[in-house]
């Protein structure tokens, strides 16, 4: 055979064989139509691959349930703060419930009750007009009230009271005008100070103090008002003024 009849016998092989190709690639393209038609159907509109979805929701579970057991832990945490803040243990070195306590009462932080002396104050009358004497030496002035306040924690006093005010260590004591102003308040007489503790301890104190002693000379003299007396019982209230000192600076 020549080289045209061997070329010619090849190309119509070639033919041939694509003749007899044609119905199987027209048979596999309608199976692979058929099965994405049924996955369409089976689906209807839905992912046919949802694990990755469903290890989606899982995570989002599991860690909603860590977050509310996180929370739980911490409110436990804080309730036991709380407590241990409370008891303040002498093991940590700060001081117990009952040293509080104690420091409360001594800061007059706290409502006391217990035997007690009074002592009130009052102006001489107002008819009461001596030829020569001062007015001013007639009225009850802070330096008197504070001279019974020294007099009665001299005698031992565990806590005392002006006007119902609760005296503490930043409690001051000053005149304006007719009053005496404690805490910030304006008194007009008569003035009352009471004190908590021994009764006869504090009644001596006051019997012996030396500026006391001068000021029953003028309520003697010109009617003054000073009365000592004795109560059974008395509760005061915490202290309840400033907590911080103010004074005066130099001024440069």
């Amino acid at each position: 055979m020549g080289l045209r009849e061997t070329l010619r016998a090849a190309r119509t092989g070639a033919r041939d064989n694509r003749h007899r190709l044609r119905p199987v690639t027209l048979l596999v393209f309608m199976v692979a139509g058929m099965m994405m038609a049924t996955g369409a159907l089976a689906s209807r509109g839905n992912d046919l691959r949802p694990d990755r979805t469903t290890e989606m929701v899982a995570l989002v579970r599991a860690e909603a349930d860590r977050a509310d057991a996180l929370a739980d832990r911490v409110a436990a945490l804080r309730a036991e703060v709380d407590a241990l803040t409370g008891r303040r243990a002498d093991t940590a070195g700060g001081p117990s419930a009952s040293e509080l306590q104690v420091a409360a009462e001594r800061a007059g932080a706290s409502a006391v009750t217990g035997p007690a002396v009074s002592v009130t104050l009052t102006d001489a009358p107002a008819s009461v007009q001596p030829a020569g004497v001062d007015g001013d030496l007639l009225v009850v002035h802070q330096q008197d009230i504070q001279a019974v306040v020294n007099a009665l924690w001299a005698g031992g006093a565990e806590a005392m009271t002006i006007q119902g005010e609760r005296v503490g260590a930043r409690t001051g004591i000053k005149c304006v005008g007719n009053t005496v102003v404690v805490h910030d308040v304006p008194y007009a007489p008569p003035y009352v100070i009471v004190a908590i503790g021994n009764q006869a301890a504090m009644e001596r104190s006051l019997r012996a103090d030396a500026y006391l002693t001068l000021y029953r000379q003028y309520v003697d003299s010109y009617r003054l008002g000073y009365e000592v007396m004795r109560r059974s019982s008395v509760t005061m209230p915490g202290y309840n003024g400033p907590s911080e000192f103010v004074h005066a600076s130099a001024v440069r």
